[in-house]
């Protein structure tokens, strides 16, 4: 996996370092990484080039992809629209073979996503009325009494470069300012550009784990802190956090996959009607991409007034008590470790019961998700022909549709578990002592 990154890859410093603090539990935890030093000629050079490769899809002036026009990918397109819906998901995290249009389908829903205000002049999207989302200095210039400027802006999509470098990520101290004028000179990385955004990974299991930590931590609990030489600025760092990948190129750590609120597999069209449609709609894309858009706009638009609806709803909804127990019934039984996955299962069934235009969460809407909340974080049995997802939802079934408990299906893994050394020679010594012992399987020994 480490093998195949783009050139340019990391340097440490050993004097620099970056803390990403994140709460878990009610307790802030804390994350500390080495930062390379921008003061020296050639990590200047290199974050320029990063800066500009990460930052091209906001200056880009081709219209996206309209994602109503997206053909199948339903789990895919479904597991977007839930976390924007509500960001506390978690995120996503997407597998697939080359060429199944898992980069477009990221980069179009960011039109669905309505325009924020935002301070003007602010390098990290500040909010100008939530003070979570807000910088140091808007939160003063606000506690002061003081009038912000604001505009409206798109929702930022800020890409992270696979051949990115800790610094470029986390943003960089200038000391040598500091420390002669008393400024903290602070350019953001793409954590701040992020801020109340979608930030996007492109072959997430190919970037260097110790970067995946870094923008983890800091998406679980939306605030990044550079640290260096004594010297320290937070910045809020709020924002869905998108990964994609080929398995075939490696897969991440359970650590690392756990963190990841929503997880789907998807495969290349094979539907030969499906796959014509989809040349076809990508060839009228190309020919003329904004009368392409335009053909889509009705669709977009309902869309997009269904998602901010759901927006809106979402902190309405409801989940019963016994379908919060079935819900940790059933990741008791997957052996999930910790109660990430339960509450993960929870807020994206409420999402999708608002995207329905519901208020109260129902078994099919915990029917729908629980495959793509749990299937992950199962644990990986080299013996075991079902993969995470279809073990998931076979217990599912037994707990909500068979209306089994969990002592009943304790009990049913327990017969159908294959039996240990201990048993099987047990077992053994049983049959010599009925007088058939030493016989092959079938052998008749007769009457």
């Amino acid at each position: 996996m480490r093998g195949r990154r783009a050139e340019g890859g990391r340097s440490r410093s050993r004097s620099s370092g970056v803390v990403a603090l994140f709460s878990s539990g009610g307790r802030l935890r804390q994350r500390t990484t080495t930062l390379r030093p921008s003061s020296r000629p050639a990590a200047q050079a290199t974050t320029k080039a990063v800066a500009e490769a990460g930052e091209s899809s906001t200056t880009a002036t081709r219209r996206a992809f309209p994602f109503t026009r997206v053909v199948q990918q339903e789990d895919m397109k479904l597991g977007l629209l839930l976390n924007v819906i509500d960001q506390r998901i978690g995120g996503l995290l997407v597998m697939g073979d080359r060429g199944t249009g898992k980069s477009v389908v990221v980069r179009a829903v960011i039109d669905l996503l309505p325009e924020i205000e935002m301070v003007v002049g602010d390098s990290f999207n500040s909010s100008p009325t939530d003070p979570r989302l807000m910088s140091k200095e808007v939160r003063e210039a606000v506690q002061r009494g003081e009038e912000v400027k604001t505009r409206k802006a798109k929702t930022p999509l800020v890409e992270l470069p696979l051949g990115a470098t800790e610094d470029r990520v986390c943003g960089t101290l200038d000391v040598e300012s500091a420390l002669q004028s008393g400024s903290k000179a602070f350019s953001p990385g793409l954590l701040g550009k992020a801020n109340r955004g979608i930030l996007y990974i492109d072959e997430v299991n190919l970037l260097d784990d110790s970067l995946v930590d870094v923008v983890l931590d800091a998406a679980a609990g939306g605030v990044n802190t550079v640290e260096r030489e004594g010297i320290s600025i937070t910045h809020p760092a709020s924002f869905i956090m998108i990964g994609t990948g080929n398995p075939e190129e490696g897969e991440l750590r359970p650590q690392l996959l756990d963190r990841f609120g929503l997880y789907v597999e998807i495969s290349t069209v094979a539907d030969p009607d499906l796959r014509l449609q989809l040349a076809l709609n990508r060839t009228a894309y190309d020919m003329n991409p904004d009368a392409f858009y335009e053909s889509a706009a009705e669709e977009q638009e309902a869309l997009r007034a269904k998602l901010l609806g759901a927006k809106k709803l979402v902190k309405d909804v409801k989940v019963g008590k016994d379908l919060r127990v079935k819900i940790s019934t059933v990741c008791s039984l997957l052996d999930i470790d910790g109660i990430r996955g339960d509450m993960v299962v929870v807020r994206t069934a409420k999402a999708y019961a608002a995207f329905d235009g519901r208020t109260e969460v129902t078994d099919e809407d915990v029917g729908r998700v629980v495959g793509m909340c749990l299937g992950h974080r199962t644990r990986k049995d080299p013996l075991d022909p079902l993969g995470g997802v279809q073990k998931v939802n076979a217990v599912f079934k037994r707990i909500f549709a068979d209306g089994l408990t969990y002592e009943d299906v304790r009990k049913m893994q327990e017969k159908s578990a294959p039996k240990s050394n201990k048993e099987a020679e047990e077992e053994d010594q049983g049959d010599e002592k009925k007088g058939r012992g030493g016989l092959k399987p079938g052998q008749w020994k007769g009457l």
